[in-house]
């Protein structure tokens, strides 16, 4: 087995390379951001392309020939402010699309916005594919930049693409300027010329689904009340037969609900519709014949869980399988040959069981694999398969490289009215098990989420430091069916919430963690729980560390009061005294163990001003709070700089407030 070392110094890379000559900084290390993502593959599977981090949110696109030992070329950068290089992939041998992503203030409202761009492996021929919009709009804000429904591998850098357009008046506001169309289309696109065909007309369209090989087949059209033109939060489906321009209902999809069947995917051999429908209360894959028939046929279910995503491959975005996901995420393949491979990897890379398919060439010869673990964070390879050859292509983060990290053990424990709770526990490093630690109860963000089995840059920070993590599956948790999700973790919190109250009890009771030196650490409806948790009862936790954390449920529902989605948060967060009393910032008075807040300015997802007036009423309430301001970041702190010094701020604050 031959490996390829490709040395990339910038980013976390540099970050790591400062470090050489000096004491390991676990908080650098931990809170860098990957050092590569978005990885792709060249059609001709000669060459590779991934985003690396730099300064601050900013990234770098670079590409490389693989054969001919050449250093990777930076073809496109971004700062971050406020533009950041969220992903690409190739559209031809030496084109590649990519998606800019940012944040801005509009009429005092964080607004996301994205477009789409084209550009050479070698940074040149920059073309922007989203449609432009001049200043003087009149008739709406272009917020999406739209997306690629096809690759079309059999023409070269052509791409099918939704597309979102918007009329614009001329000056003085008499008449449109430019095309007349509203809404999205989907349009056929030359990415080095942008000359362009129209395929389907701009309409009151949420979605596209083609077949992988250039034919639109499935439309989403989302239903809104007539009066308001509130979003229902139905989807209704609409298909077309093969070689037929005619549309037929293939049904609603409630997304509030989650019921109904949602097509994900097309399948042109099997002329069929792939997607999700419960069955049993928990979610399963079908396929429904597009000949007109309406045929239903269940492809896989579990008796246990949700079904997962599905697994794809190749330039087409061939469906080869599907994963699921117990105590570990499994995967359940429908083609032999693909389910073969993954065995003969499982055997290659026995200390890196989590393995996937993360690109592939054209012909499917050449794939990229991923393959990673509890303490790896994994690795990317490029395998030959006619040659049966590996090789070593890009550790997913370079900082961590060397660092003995945690193991992750699946476990349950009980809730106080005997229902078993799944967890992961995450003890320190070369630890199998301990005695009298300190503990973090870290409840995952959503709450329509789950933790997975595998790498986790902050459990396995805290661990590196000492603490025994706990992260539970509460009751809210998605993943588990409908009588496990509850109502919601926002209307169902007071389950949700005793799950993790009860997580930290668990781990004084079994003696893992010390009485009176647990805390509790999370993110977004984690951070909502670990607030929560300390107004229910704050005996539990002695210390609260919160991250852009929901904080007053009203508020998080008046947050959207200028969007379409008004009524459906509405609905997902109900009416009556529960929004009352499960906002931590309407009981502030009742917690009395200090908590340390840290809030992204630019938080699109939970509102800045949430951690501002928690802060306030803590410390109106006499309660110790610290509150750490991100400028300009967004919900998910997308800067390394800032992430270290999340963690650098928690690690001492955790071991003054717990006494260690």
């Amino acid at each position: 087995m031959r490996t390829l070392f490709l040395l990339v110094v910038l980013g976390a890379a540099a970050a790591a390379a400062e470090q050489t000559d000096q004491q390991f900084d676990p908080a650098v290390a931990f809170g860098s951001r990957p050092s590569v993502s978005s990885i792709s593959l060249s059609p001709d599977g000669v060459s590779i392309a991934f985003i690396a981090p730099s300064a601050g949110a900013g990234a770098v696109l670079f590409t490389m020939q693989l054969d001919a030992h050449q250093v990777p070329r930076a073809a496109l950068k971004s700062d971050g402010k406020p533009f950041r290089l969220q992903s690409c992939e190739w559209v031809s041998n030496s084109r590649l699309v990519c998606t800019l992503y940012w944040l801005a203030m509009l009429h005092q409202e964080v607004v996301p916005f994205t477009r789409l761009i084209a550009v050479d492996s070698d940074g040149g021929n920059l073309k922007m594919l989203s449609t432009q919009q001049r200043s003087y709009a009149a008739h709406g804000v272009q917020l999406g930049g739209g997306e690629i429904l096809d690759l079309l591998p059999d023409e070269d850098g052509i791409v099918l693409m939704e597309r979102v357009y918007i009329p614009e008046r001329v000056a003085g506001g008499i008449g449109i300027l430019g095309p007349t169309q509203r809404g999205v289309g989907v349009d056929r696109i030359d990415t080095r010329t942008l000359q362009s065909t129209v395929v389907e007309a701009a309409g009151n369209v949420a979605r596209y689904i083609s077949d992988g090989r250039g034919k639109v087949r499935i439309m989403g059209v989302e239903v809104v009340q007539s009066s308001s033109r509130q979003s229902t939060g139905v989807t209704r489906y609409h298909y077309r037969t093969a070689g037929s321009r005619e549309w037929h209902v293939l049904g609603d999809y409630d997304w509030v609900n989650l019921t109904g069947f949602r097509p994900v995917a097309v399948d042109p051999e099997l002329n069929a519709a792939l997607g999700y429908k419960k069955k049993d209360g928990r979610r399963a894959l079908y396929k429904i014949a597009l000949d007109g028939s309406m045929r239903e046929e269940l492809i896989y279910e579990r008796p246990d869980v949700d079904v997962g995503e599905l697994l794809r491959i190749g330039r087409r975005h061939r469906v080869v399988g599907v994963t699921f996901a117990t105590d570990r995420t499994q995967s359940f393949y429908f083609d032999p040959a693909i389910e073969a491979i993954h065995a003969s990897l499982e055997r290659a890379l026995p200390n890196q069981p989590i393995i996937g398919v993360a690109e592939s060439s054209v012909d499917e010869s050449k794939l990229i694999i991923f393959a990673g673990s509890d303490n790896d964070p994994g690795t990317y390879y490029l395998f030959d398969r006619a040659a049966k050859q590996m090789r070593r292509l890009l550790p997913v983060r370079d900082a961590l490289e060397g660092v003995k990290l945690a193991s992750v053990k699946p476990i349950q424990y009980p809730a106080s009215d005997g229902t078993m709770i799944p967890a992961y526990l995450t003890l320190p490093p070369g630890r199998e098990s301990a005695r009298g630690l300190p503990g973090i109860v870290m409840p995952h963000g959503g709450p329509s989420s789950r933790d997975y089995w595998g790498f986790n840059w902050m459990a396995q920070f805290f661990a590196s430091r000492g603490f025994a993590v706990l992260q539970p599956n509460y009751r809210g948790s998605s993943g588990y069916g409908d009588a496990w999700f509850e109502k919601n973790g926002f209307r169902s919190w007071p389950v949700a919430v005793g799950d993790v109250l009860d997580g930290g009890r668990w781990l004084v009771a079994q003696g893992i963690a010390e009485a009176g030196k647990v805390a509790i650490v999370g993110w977004s409806y984690g951070g909502y729980a670990a607030l929560q948790s300390a107004v229910v009862d704050p005996s539990v936790f002695k210390a609260v560390v919160a991250i852009a954390p929901v904080t007053d449920l009203k508020a998080l529902k008046d947050e959207h009061a200028n969007w379409s989605d008004f009524d459906v948060m509405n609905e997902m967060l109900g009416e009556g005294s529960h929004l009352r009393d499960g906002s931590p910032l309407q009981n502030a008075a009742r917690i009395k163990v200090p908590v340390l807040l840290f809030h992204g300015t630019l938080d699109r997802n939970v509102g800045y001003q949430e951690s501002k007036s928690m802060a306030a009423a803590l410390t109106a309430a006499h309660t110790r709070c610290e509150f750490v301001t991100f400028n300009d970041l967004d919900h998910q702190l997308e800067d390394s700089e800032a992430r270290a010094q999340m963690l650098k701020k928690s690690d001492a604050f955790l071991r003054e407030t717990l006494g260690l």
